[in-house]
């Protein structure tokens, strides 16, 4: 592995740590927006914004029905699936992380209304509808919902320079865009073509479903139910395209560890620190163990000092591979672990691979508090508890206590 000193200028005046720092207002993590204020508790934590929703009325289950004279009354009918809805966010569907709940909360909080924030779909509500029928006629019995869809976007915390030279936090957009699927509960009912519903309303969508105008709609029909025309048939989503070269935009692509690749290291080692505390990260000896929370000492054989390779910087933010000076390793999410919550940080050989890429989000100069990003599954670096042995673990929106800032110490 190369080692050099080529990057060590770039990367200690990126840390920029001469001037003294500059205090920055609280602000609310749930309703954060770019350039809002934040602290440097918040550099370890990551928040959804809502950028774009569209809500559109959906019919999801369907039957046509002929009431004739002397079968009104309550009907039972055991409607077709015409459209299937699932919750997602991003590249995930099972919403289990703390960053996909927070975001459909905030899609809640945008639209106003009372949408799903765990993974269910329209397929799994019963497909029957009861209804008191008072007058014959051709019926459309129906479910359906508002759909809402959109795009999300991804707040960190990190420092900025003000129009006056000065500087301070401020929530900026980093990694991690997407887009959302949620659905509000499903209703029900009967309509007839000649009924008066409102625009643009759920009832409106099924009765359009009827399709009023056509010779199977004005024909006479026996009691029940009545086939289904072009229009009620299922929604059936159209074939993704192959994949093209090139990441998706949630993420980007992982790639192999089979090649140990040359980094360009700075000459300074770092020590990663609880701030005010004295454990550090500290690197493992044996392949299957992962960093733990260590203090630091002459037996420490290096395992706690870091140094910062292939670094880049876009837009105030670092990104740099974290390589351990003692079992000369990189920093890294198992693959197999990557959509994880809570999975633990490891060290494995080196490699072009973006799970062993990370962001480093830095408090105002003067002041060494970091905030760790892994770049593939865009989770925050924080651990469950202080104590000596306690792992290093990735949270999809951090630790909201604060224990995932972290000091980056020169050594």
């Amino acid at each position: 592995m190369a080692v050099t000193a080529t990057a060590a200028a770039g990367a200690v005046t990126a840390l920029g740590l001469a001037a003294a720092p500059a205090a920055a207002a609280p602000a609310g993590t749930t309703a954060a927006r770019p350039g809002d204020a934040c602290t440097a508790a918040d550099l370890g934590t990551r928040h959804p914004y809502i950028k774009t929703t569209e809500v559109s009325p959906t019919i999801t289950h369907f039957k046509g029905w002929y009431v004739t004279e002397g079968t009104t009354g309550q009907q039972t009918v055991s409607t077709d699936t015409t459209t299937v809805i699932s919750v997602s966010v991003g590249l995930n569907d099972t919403i289990e992380t703390s960053f996909a709940v927070e975001a459909l909360s905030n899609v809640k909080a945008t639209v106003g209304l009372d949408v799903k924030l765990e993974y269910t779909s329209t397929s799994e509500e019963s497909n029957s509808v009861t209804w008191n029928l008072t007058q014959p006629g051709y019926y459309g019995f129906y479910k359906g919902t508002k759909r809402v869809t959109g795009t999300y976007g991804s707040l960190n915390c990190n420092r900025a320079q003000q129009d006056d030279g000065s500087w301070a936090l401020k929530w900026t957009e980093g990694p991690g865009s997407g887009s959302f699927t949620t659905f509000t509960t499903l209703e029900e009912g009967a309509v007839r073509c000649q009924d008066s519903v409102p625009a643009d309303s759920i009832m409106a969508r099924a009765q359009a479903l009827l399709d009023c105008g056509s010779a199977a709609a004005k024909a006479d029909h026996p009691a029940g139910a009545v086939a289904p025309t072009a229009k009620q048939k299922p929604d059936r989503p159209a074939p993704q395209p192959a994949p093209t070269a090139g990441a998706p935009a949630e993420q980007p692509t992982a790639t192999g560890h089979s090649t140990r690749a040359a980094l360009d290291c700075s000459a300074e080692a770092y020590k990663i620190a609880v701030p005010g505390k004295p454990l550090s990260w500290g690197a493992p000896l044996l392949a299957d163990d992962g960093v733990r929370l260590r203090p630091s000492s002459i037996f420490s054989a290096h395992l706690d000092n870091w140094r910062l390779c292939n670094v880049t910087e876009q837009d105030g933010v670092l990104e740099a591979s974290l390589w351990n000076w003692g079992n000369g390793g990189c920093a890294t999410i198992a693959e197999q672990n990557a959509s994880t919550e809570r999975a633990v940080l490891m060290t494995v050989p080196c490699a072009e691979d973006d799970l062993q890429r990370f962001y480093i989000y830095r408090d105002v100069p003067g002041s060494s508090k970091i905030g760790v990003q892994n770049k593939y599954t865009g989770s925050m670096m924080g651990y469950d508890r202080y104590a000596d042995g306690e792992f290093i673990r990735q949270y999809s929106s951090g630790r909201q206590d604060g224990t995932g800032t972290f000091d980056l110490t020169a050594v």
